[in-house]
Order: C-alpha cells, then structure tokens, then sequence
C-alpha cells in the first residue's frame, strides 16, 4: 500500500507537471496540476479525450473550492456540508485562475473533495487543486482497482498511487447549482433521494441527454450518448434464441435469473439486492466480462431507484449502438 515517501513523490510528480494515478472512493483518476494548462493538456492527450469534455477538479476541502470559485451560494454551502468529503461534485462560476483547458472554455468548474486518505493527503502535499477524469482510455470502463490503471495506460502514467479497490464503485454525482433547486448533470454516487433530503423534494432537475454526440463544450464529464463501454458488444435486452445459438453470451445483473443456461458466464453483483454493494462491484465485473471472450455481454437493467439510477445511465451509455 501508499506510504509517506510514495505521496511525497506523487506530489513532486504533480508539481512539476507530470501526472498521478489516484484513489478515490469513486473510481481510479488520472490526476495533475489543475492550474497548469500544459499538465492538464497532457490528461488529455494520454487518455484521448476530446476537448470539449470538460473535467473535475479535486480539492482537499471546502475552503479550497470556495478559492476557485466566484460565488459559492448557500445551497452549494449545504450540500458540501452534507456530502463532503464525497462522491458529490459542485459546477460554480469559476475564478480565471482555472485555466479554460480543465473546463472546456466554460465559465464554471466541476469541484469535488474526494473521500479517500491516500488522495486527501496528496492534496495536502502537494498544495495544488487535482484535475483528474477516470485513469482510462476515453470511453472505456473506468478503473477501480491501480491494476486496472496499470493494465489500460501503463507507462503513459508517470506515477501510480495504490489506494486499494474503489468502495464506492461509480463516479461521483455531477450537479449544478441554480439558485436554491439542481440540475442533475450525471448520476453518480450521491443518490437523487440524498439530495433531496438537503435541498427539498421537487428541487433537483433532471434535464434531458443530448440525442446525438456534440462537438460543443459538455456541461459535464459522463454526458456522451456512448461512454464507459467494454469492448465486447453490449446490450441491455437478451437476444432471441435463434439468433445466439453459436455464441458466448456473457450476463450482468442484480440477482442470478431463474433460467441461466443462454449465458456461459453470469455476474451477479448483488442476490440481496443491495444497490450499494452492486455499485461497488458494477465496473470490475464488466471488466471481467469484457475479458472472458464473449460475442455479446447482456445487461439486465436495475431498479430505477437509488444508485440503480446511476448505474442505468451507465448502461444506457456502454449499450452498443448499432
């Protein structure tokens, strides 16, 4: 695991523009120096990320978000309260301190105080805000365990830091906030139900996905039509008998089905039906899907309800267009 040394070398890395490979309790980052456009340049290249898909800022605490910000309204004062250090993340004006690369030429900036000690106490060290997507290729399934860093960008990662698998599992909620309601940009790690619970039911509003992939800066990182897909084709609806005869059929689910035989390899994140668990598990199973050899990973939707509503959205997002 992470000692003193290893941090105190992730945070000169990070200083000197190089980039990190973080722990959070979301999913694995790819960390640099958010105020350094030329470090933050080089996120993009190493993943293939396009431009106009803007990225998160991490902090160590409140105190240095409200820093990056022009105005932090009492509703986002709440809601760091409540959710910080954690999977929630803030879009506020932005100070011109945050160069335009880390938002895509946006006015606003993601920020988010990561809930994980070996991350937290890089940011300490390294007295610089973190710029950091997930620690993989763009589009792929995001990483949750430094091995999976390892096995998706090896050597373009000047450092790695090991934090242990990921416990929560799926990226962090992305909300914007308009005077006293939200705008759900991604569905993440905070529940729409937590939410409420802070700022009133009714409050946090849903817009709808764009239908086709733009071009134009993304109001959030994870809003593509296509994202966090594995390589093997996947669908959310099981394939008619007839036309899978002949092929490995790989399934994803909540609870095993009654009937198993049309699938030769079965993940079940979770027979008590626990979201919480499912989520935690939800990208490392794919990933062991994905590596199985199959012709086609079917995904049997979860319950609309709680972190089902983020893990859906995943799937919607990995499904393969054809």
């Amino acid at each position: 695991m992470t000692s003193a040394l290893d941090i105190a070398k992730a945070a000169e890395i990070i200083r000197s523009g190089g980039l990190v490979a973080i722990p959070t309790e979301t999913v694995y980052g790819l960390g640099a120096d958010a105020l350094n456009p030329q470090a933050v340049a080089r996120v993009f290249e190493v993943k293939q990320r396009p431009r106009f898909d803007p990225l998160i800022v991490h902090v160590a605490d409140t105190e240095a978000a409200a820093a990056l910000t022009v105005d932090f309204p009492a509703t986002a004062q709440k809601l760091a309260a409540a959710f910080w250090p954690g999977p929630l993340t803030l879009v506020l004006p932005k100070r011109d301190a945050v160069p335009d690369i880390v938002t895509s030429g946006l006015p606003t900036v993601a920020l988010r105080v990561p809930d994980h000690e070996v991350t937290q106490a890089l940011l300490r060290e390294a007295q610089v805000p973190i710029a950091a997507p997930s620690a993989n290729p763009f589009g792929r399934l995001s990483p949750t365990t430094a091995e999976h860093v390892r096995e998706l960008l090896g050597e373009s990662v000047d450092d790695i830091l090991d934090g242990g698998p990921c416990r929560v599992g799926v990226e962090s909620t992305v909300v914007e906030v308009d005077d006293d309601c939200l705008r759900l940009l991604r569905p993440g790690g905070v529940t729409i139900e937590q939410l409420e619970a802070v700022v009133g039911t009714g409050k946090v509003m849903i817009p709808a996905d764009d239908a086709h992939p733009s071009a134009a800066a993304q109001q959030s990182p994870g809003r593509l039509p296509h994202h966090y897909a594995p390589r093997t084709p996947l669908s959310l609806t099981p394939p008619a008998a007839e036309t899978s005869v002949g092929k490995r059929v790989g399934l994803l689910c909540l609870r095993p089905p009654e009937d198993q035989s049309p699938y030769v390899v079965i993940e079940a994140l979770s027979p008590e039906e626990d979201l919480t668990a499912a989520a935690a598990e939800f990208f490392a199973a794919l990933r062991r899907l994905d590596a199985t050899g199959l012709d086609l990973i079917v995904a049997l939707p979860f319950p609309e309800h709680g972190l089902g509503i983020a893990l859906n959205d995943r799937l919607r997002r990995a499904e393969t267009r054809q």
